[in-house]
């Protein structure tokens, strides 16, 4: 049933049931492995959030359906009306009280608001790659924990790489938990996967890039005694296994982060964010 909510004038739809045929967008988001597969093929994926929403939404992506308790439509309002959600039901705008949303969703929502977003197509690597000089690509090269892939994309918006690239059997950095831990900064990073690994490298020097491997190869080069070239693509490795020998081969240089107190190594979302410290400063 459509009616106006106490708090809006924006219509919306107050839900009875968490078998509603029109939620099947929002139906088991913890479902890590499943909704990794079906999101892409379905183009759709979720946003968490009133503020990920809104950075999505300034990003040009377009929301399909909002999903939230009735709490949140009054602080919600502006961002409905700027998309015209409600009206003539193209873009619906789902209500429910919380214990529903936990039944549909599998979590409590309780970060304002859910809605399921159209998938852009992904630019070319080399729409992403190319641009102004100086440039720093970080490539994540299989990594399959949702929250580090969204914690480096927010280091790179925050600490000025330029783009990122994906493996293709890194996560999704689309993906609800990416999105959320990212702070919504995967929006406004320029990123696309590329499609061969390690073999498109090539492309990348092709561009004028030098790739640098983050590891602890015996080779490796101290972070502080490296200097970057005007272009340089970092590699990050998996979680555990770090990365791959082939991955390694390709590589220009290894670099390495110095550890003390008997530490070998930092989780890949720490170390990308001092990584990416260390070459912007080395640029300086």
């Amino acid at each position: 049933m459509r009616c106006d909510g106490p708090s809006t004038d924006v219509p919306v739809i107050r839900l009875e049931s968490a078998a509603d045929p029109r939620l099947a967008d929002y139906v088991g988001l913890t479902d890590v492995a499943l909704r990794s597969r079906a999101e892409p093929q379905r183009g759709l994926f979720i946003a968490e959030s009133r503020s990920v929403i809104e950075r999505a939404i300034e990003a040009g992506h377009s929301p399909r359906s909002f999903l939230m308790e009735d709490v949140w439509l009054e602080s919600m309002q502006p961002m409905l009306e700027s998309v015209g959600a409600g009206e003539g039901g193209e873009v619906p705008v789902y209500v429910g009280d919380r214990h529903l949303l936990r039944e549909i969703t599998g979590f409590t929502v309780h970060r304002g608001a859910l809605a399921a977003m159209h998938r852009p197509p992904l630019p070319t690597v080399a729409e992403v790659i190319d641009g102004p000089d100086p440039r720093l690509v970080v490539i994540c090269e299989d990594i399959v924990d949702h929250t580090n892939v969204g914690a480096i994309f927010r280091s790179v918006a925050a600490l000025g790489a330029d783009a990122v690239l994906v493996t293709p059997r890194c996560a999704d950095p689309l993906y609800r938990r990416s999105v959320r831990v990212s702070m919504g900064t995967v929006f406004q990073v320029p990123w696309t996967r590329i499609p061969q690994w390690p073999a498109d490298l090539d492309m990348l020097r092709d561009h004028g890039y030098s790739v640098a491997a983050l590891a602890l190869s015996p080779s490796a080069v101290p972070l502080e005694e490296f200097r970057p070239a005007e272009r340089t693509a970092l590699v990050l490795g998996t979680e555990g296994d770090g990365i791959s020998a082939a991955g390694l081969d390709a590589a220009d240089v290894h670099v390495r982060i110095p550890m003390a107190g008997g530490v070998d190594s930092l989780n890949v979302a720490a170390a990308s964010a001092v990584a990416i410290w260390a070459l912007r400063h080395g640029r300086a």
